[in-house]
């Protein structure tokens, strides 16, 4: 699986597939009048806001791939039609997938991106013939 913000949390009664992207993580933003990683420790630290949790939701559904009026739907069945604390473990998991990347990644492994490139030395001792300068005769 690559880091690209989504996961599959339990909602609705069966697993569901949620993605933030970059365009999705720009509506919560404008949405909940602050960035997400702002949103995502509110969500963590109980300082969180309603729509804090009911837009997360609805804009990891879309971007999982619902429609814009099925997930309003959803939403407003599921998630505002309940209470908030039902919902406050799914819209974690979905936001914390979407900035920091999904539990279900290896994250300990490193990407080739990530690992260093080897360089040759910039030392030019190590081409000379001549013995390092520390050494006597």
């Amino acid at each position: 699986m690559s880091r690209d913000g989504s996961c599959e949390v339990p909602f609705n009664g069966r697993r569901t597939f949620f993605k933030l992207a970059w365009r999705e993580l720009m509506k919560i933003q404008e949405a909940c009048d602050a960035g997400p990683y702002l949103v995502l420790d509110r969500l963590v630290s109980g300082r969180w806001r309603l729509q804090d949790i009911s837009e997360v939701i609805k804009w990891g559904l879309i971007g999982g791939g619902m429609s814009q009026g099925d997930a309003l739907t959803l939403v407003e069945s599921e998630v505002e039609g309940r209470p908030p604390l039902e919902n406050l473990v799914v819209a974690q998991k979905v936001l914390g997938a979407g900035v920091i990347g999904s539990a279900e990644e290896d994250v300990g492994k490193k990407s080739v991106a990530a690992s260093p490139v080897k360089r040759k030395s910039r030392s030019r001792m190590g081409r000379s013939g001549l013995p390092p300068s520390s050494e006597t005769e």
